[in-house]
């Protein structure tokens, strides 16, 4: 590969500035005004897939926003076959008076290139492409079966992919799905995602008197649904971080004594932790060091809350209805539809008869994990050591990405998790942005984790 490698240096140019023409589409699937952009940016993706050199390159319509689909299948029958995924949608960009430079106009700062969806996921899907280009222009084959699949929803929950998946299931059919959606440990630290944890998202909404009520004239006589919600939340864990759901531990895997070695090996530093969160100290469940508690353990948290004047000022007012949304994050064997059974039950038991209680789901995912130890997850290892110059750690991601699970239910295709960005990087905030280190960097990793599955069979 090494022709492959000097045309990548001699080309990161001219990555740039296709990245930099990329991120210029605002391709924010969530809003109803900017469906042309996402197509715009669906047309762009598919244009990229052929000049890379991929075959039956086609934008697949769905109910949607677009599927771009491309492959390149002349590896050999007796050589793997990758499904490479990734999305090209991003997220809002409110609040935008937060952003220090258009977010529709890319920038370059500090070797760091500011934009959204820089690093989720428009920079990282760019990586794949790049490789495949390069290799296919030097080499003038893959060393491994190609298939790629870059989605518009990713950020609006993927709602119309898995029927995609189940209805092209025969023409997807692949041995490893790929995904860089994720981030390395830390600047110049190379990680594998090998667990992301599942999700359950509830919403619970308190009803007490038919109207708003004077809290001179009316209280003391009715229950304030705020205060009856403040009572059933602080029932949900105790002190110590524990969750008191009844039988919410009871399918938990527990981490294995190699896993939890590899924590250990994680260059955490607690005080820049702190520091970086402006926290004097941190809370989390007992028995679990803070990396374990961040990604590998389950946790319930309220997201929002609301009921009753939110204005400046005064109001005595007590109000007629009252809410709160929270999240679960779900580990190995824990499903999110018992978790949300589970949750139903207990606030139902805990509400008071003077209230009405009304539970609403808002979102599930299924947790998702890959051994460590499989043949493509050592091919990453030894890419990612040959192009960082660095011993790979494994790690878990405390957030979902429900699409993974999904591979493995429809495709049974296991997942390798190889992300190049950064926590730092903000997604999904104002000023995010992506390191061009880890951007070339990149696309020489994936070129040696190609040259890597080549190997296997």
């Amino acid at each position: 590969m090494d022709k492959t490698i000097k045309y990548i240096n001699e080309n990161k140019k001219r990555y740039l500035s296709e990245l930099e023409e990329f991120l210029k589409i605002p391709s924010i699937s969530t809003n109803p005004e900017n469906a042309d952009d996402v197509k715009r940016c669906a047309s762009f993706v598919s244009d990229k897939m052929n000049e890379a050199g991929l075959e039956n390159v086609k934008i697949y319509e769905t109910k949607g926003h677009p599927v771009v689909y491309g492959d390149w299948l002349k590896a050999g029958d007796d050589k793997i076959t990758i499904l490479i995924y990734g999305h090209y949608d991003v997220q809002p960009v409110d609040p935008i008076n937060l952003w220090t430079n258009p977010p529709f106009e890319p920038i370059i700062k500090n070797n760091k290139i500011y934009a959204r969806g820089a690093t989720d996921d428009k920079g990282q899907v760019y990586i794949h492409l790049k490789s495949i280009e390069a290799i296919l222009k030097n080499e003038s084959k893959l060393p491994v079966n190609v298939k790629f699949v870059i989605e518009g929803e990713e950020e609006i929950g993927s709602e119309h992919l898995t029927p995609f998946l189940e209805k092209y299931k025969d023409m997807l059919k692949c041995d490893y799905v790929v995904v860089s959606d994720t981030a390395m440990y830390g600047e110049g630290q190379p990680a594998i995602t090998y667990g992301l944890r599942g999700l359950s998202y509830n919403e619970i909404l308190l009803t007490g008197p038919n109207r708003d009520l004077h809290s001179g004239s009316f209280g003391g006589t009715v229950e304030n649904p705020l205060n009856a919600l403040c009572n059933i939340i602080s029932k949900l864990k105790d002190e110590k971080g524990k969750i008191l759901i009844p039988g919410f531990y009871d399918d938990v895997k527990p981490l294995s004594d190699k896993e939890r070695e590899e924590f250990k090996k994680l260059p955490y530093d607690e005080t820049v932790y702190k520091s970086d969160l402006e926290v004097d100290e941190l809370f989390g469940e007992e028995g679990y060091i803070n990396e374990e508690r961040r990604t590998a353990r389950p946790t319930l948290d309220v997201n929002g809350i609301w009921g009753g004047f939110q204005g400046e000022g005064a109001k005595t007012v007590l109000p007629s209805k009252a809410g709160a949304k929270v999240s679960m994050r779900l580990v190995p064997n824990q499903d999110p539809d018992k978790i949300d059974k589970l949750f139903t039950d207990f606030v139902t038991k805990l509400a008071p008869k003077s209230v009405k209680v009304e539970i609403k789901n808002l979102h599930n995912a299924k947790p998702a994990i890959t051994p460590i130890d499989s043949p493509a997850m050592n091919c990453a290892v030894e890419a990612l050591k040959k192009a960082y110059g660095k011993d790979v750690l494994f790690t878990r991601e405390g957030g979902s990405i429900p699409i993974v699970n999904t591979f493995q239910e429809i495709l049974n295709a296991p997942t390798v998790l190889i992300g190049f960005g950064l926590h730092t990087e903000n997604a999904h905030s104002p000023d995010e942005h992506f390191d061009l280190t880890n951007y070339y960097t990149g696309i020489e990793s994936i070129t040696y984790f190609l040259e890597e599955l080549g190997k296997i069979k």
